[in-house]
Order: C-alpha cells, then structure tokens, then sequence
C-alpha cells in the first residue's frame, strides 16, 4: 500500500470537513465565520457555525466513514464486489422504522423518536436475519436473508405511503427518504456518534478474519477463524452504522459500494488494509457530497442521497459490466 495514502486521505478529510464548516447559503468572510466558531460572541453567526454547520460537517465524517467501513467489511465478508450495507436490508429496516415514526405522529411529539425508531428498526432487522440465516448458515444464506428482510422493509415502506393520512405527510416522508443532513443538531450528533463509532470499532476488529477469508471459509477456520463470530460481529457492526446514519440522515447509499473499489487497487485487495482507507474515503465523499448540495441547487434542496444515487447508479452498472467482461474473457 502507497504509505502516502492514509496522509492523504487525512488531509483530504481535514481540508473537506473545514469546507463543509465555512461554506453555507450565507456569503461570510472566511475570517469572520472562523472567529465565530473559536471565539463567539453569541450572535447570530455564532449560533450558526456552532449549532448548525459543525454539528452537520461531524456528522457527515462520522456517516461517510462508517458507511465505507462498513461497505468494505461486506464486500470481503461476502466475498462480492458489488455487496454494500444495504444488502442486508439494514437500512431499508432502519428507514421502515423512521417513517413509522413520522406515520404515527411520534416524530411530531418527541424530538428524538425518529433516530431512535430507525435504530430499533436496523437492530429488529439484524435479530430477523440471524433468525432466518440460522447459527450454521454462509454467506449465501444470509445474502438470500438480507433480500427478504429488503423486501419486507420495501412493502411496509410503500404501504406506510398508500395508508398516509394526507399528501403532505406522504411528501414529508418522502422528502426525508431522500437523505440529508440539513438542520442536524448536536442532539443528532449524541444520539448516532456513539453506535456509529462502536459499530466501527466491531468491525475493524475483524480485519484479521476478513484477511484470512479471502482463502475461503475451511482455510480460514484451519487458522483459528470462528466463522459463527465473525458473522455476528459483521451484523451488529453493520447495524450500528447503518442503522444510526439511517435514522438521523435518510437512506444514503453508494458510498459503501463506491469507495471501497476506488481504493481497493491501493491496498492489493487485502481487506485489513482495505478497511481503515474505506472509512477515510467514506468520510472525504461524504463531506465533498454534503457541500455539493449546497453550492449544485442552493435554492432548491437538492438531496444528499439523490446525488449520491446519481453518481452511484451509473458506477454500479459500470461495475456490472465490467464483472461481465472478466468472466467472459
């Protein structure tokens, strides 16, 4: 692996997240908005660099780096390249859960009951998984799993629209399918940091396992590999990142599909050193994301998830072709 990666990578994610802090709908000398932040006066300014943009710029890193954590852990778990968080259905889960919430009026009446339904929801999705993959089943199994917990999720979605009261609640959970991270608090930041960074932390224990995997499952468990562990530990992981960013952004994909290839040829395709470039580029993308809608459409909302999913859409395909001519030649 180049050794200049991981600085450059740092820098990338130090330079993005103090762009995401000063660049807002507001022209504001860059002078003037970094002496609210360290110094503060209590104005208007201050209130904005402190309890809007950093909170939004925290989240972000913090989203972007467990997704694409988590996209390189299920790529070499399941030994797929085109395998991302959303596989497993954890995220469909988690929003089935947030929209729940803003269906039954929860959301309405206490502020932190739509992150706290979408963690339910992505941690009600890992116990079905492990129910329905059963304690022997690979990756096969929980592959075919995860599609039908995806499935469920997606009909409960759509009969939660079909069953709205009114359009403007439908247009409300919509809007917040979406993704985004405009108008994020520090409670937001409380509520998802710690499950995002204890998700993290499961599944880069597991770089030796996922190193030793690419061997297959009976040369992995001759090493000393538990395989029944590992998969837990892939599943709780994935669900405290999935689930947190779910439940306080929307449903933002990609990220766990796209960074780990584009760094993948970096790292000679070893998952140990996959894993700690994933989350730094997961956070760089973001970030970069993040301030893209705010400068693309800065009237318009343009949606953090619907520009992911138009630069993700075409790389998926590309990835499928590309798959295709491998096999074929």
């Amino acid at each position: 692996m180049n050794r200049l990666l991981v600085p450059a990578l740092v820098a990338l994610v130090a330079l993005l997240f103090l762009a995401s802090i000063l660049i807002g709908p507001a022209s504001v000398p860059v002078t003037d908005s970094l002496s609210a932040l360290f110094r503060g006066d209590g104005g208007p300014l201050t209130l904005v660099m402190r309890e809007l943009r950093l909170p939004r710029a925290v989240l972000a890193a913090a989203i972007g780096a467990g997704l694409g954590l988590s996209g390189a852990v299920m790529q070499g778990y399941l030994r797929n390249p085109l395998a991302e968080p959303g596989l497993l259905g954890v995220s469909g889960a988690a929003a089935l859960g947030a929209v729940l919430a803003l269906q039954t009026g929860l959301a309405a009446a206490f502020a932190l009951a739509l992150p706290l339904a979408g963690l339910t929801g992505a941690f009600i999705a890992v116990l079905v998984l492990a129910l329905l993959a059963g304690p022997a089943g690979g990756a096969l199994t929980l592959i075919l799993a995860g599609i039908g917990v995806s499935a469920l999720s997606g009909a409960g979605l759509a009969l939660v629209l079909n069953l709205s009261p009114d359009p403007f609640a439908a247009q409300e959970i919509v809007f917040w399918l979406m993704g985004s991270l405009a108008d994020r608090s520090w409670s937001h930041v409380a509520l998802a940091l710690p499950f995002i960074i204890l998700g993290c932390a499961l599944l880069l224990t597991q770089a030796r396992a996922l190193s030793a995997l690419t061997l297959g499952e009976d040369a992995a468990a001759s090493m000393g590999v538990s395989l029944g562990r590992l998969r837990a530990t892939v599943l709780l992981g994935t669900a405290a990142v999935v689930g947190a960013a779910t439940a306080v952004a929307g449903a933002i994909g990609f990220i766990g599909l796209m960074v780990p290839h584009v760094l993948r040829r970096a790292t000679r395709g070893d998952p140990a050193r996959l894993l700690p470039v994933s989350a730094l580029g997961g956070a760089a993308l973001l970030l970069a994301a993040d301030i893209a809608v705010r400068l693309i459409l800065p009237g318009r909302d343009l949606k953090l998830g619907v520009l992911l999913a138009i630069l993700g859409a075409p790389f998926f395909l590309m990835l499928i072709l590309r798959t295709r001519f491998a096999q074929n030649a």
